[in-house]
């Protein structure tokens, strides 16, 4: 039994599963948002033009049944509202370079089998080399440049570093009794 709650605990703390869990949160607060906008912004926006916010009292009579169809069209608007403002919102994070050049993936290192960067020219873990040729140092440095271009420049300008935490001083252990004292 502690061997299943031990497995159980580290797959559900992984950063796999974190990073599920953290998403998860993050979109369902997000889809929120972007209905509230939709229904609360850009409906009325549809509202004013065509003269009914809701659609969901229109029926048509067939037979002794009603049939509503205005709750499909008031569905289907905020279904094609909601997409577009979602369009919009990542083509403005395409456009920003929010997460340009960036690398999700993982890979293996071969000499040593821990997980490195997709796009890693070394690992970080044994040094040895994961292309077959490595750049020169002016080819690395016009690539390390490029990286940084791509990069949005920190809002509030630069910061200053973080001081180091310093070390109390400790004072000096007293000294040991001499075996020759008597006092």
């Amino acid at each position: 039994m502690r061997k299943l709650m031990r497995e159980f605990r580290a797959f559900a703390m992984s950063g796999n599963m974190l990073d599920l869990a953290l998403g998860f949160i993050i979109g369902t607060a997000f889809a929120a948002l972007v209905q509230s906008l939709a229904q609360n912004i850009l409906m009325q926006f549809v509202a004013a033009v065509a003269g009914k916010q809701d659609y969901s009292k229109v029926s048509v009579k067939v037979g002794e049944a009603d049939i509503y169809y205005g709750r499909f069209v008031t569905d289907l608007l905020n279904f094609l509202i909601l997409t577009a403002v979602l369009f919009f919102v990542i083509k403005m994070i395409s456009w920003l370079g929010i997460a340009r050049g960036r690398v999700f993936g993982r890979r293996d290192c071969p000499w040593c089998c821990e997980e490195v960067a997709v796009n890693a020219l070394v690992c970080k873990f044994c040094r040895q080399p994961l292309v077959e040729e490595l750049p020169t140092l002016a080819e690395a440095r016009k690539r390390l440049e490029s990286q940084q271009a791509r990069r949005l420049p920190f809002p509030f300008g630069t910061l200053a570093p973080l001081p180091k935490p310093r070390r109390r001083p400790t004072s000096p252990p007293p000294p040991p009794p001499d075996a020759g004292d008597t006092t």
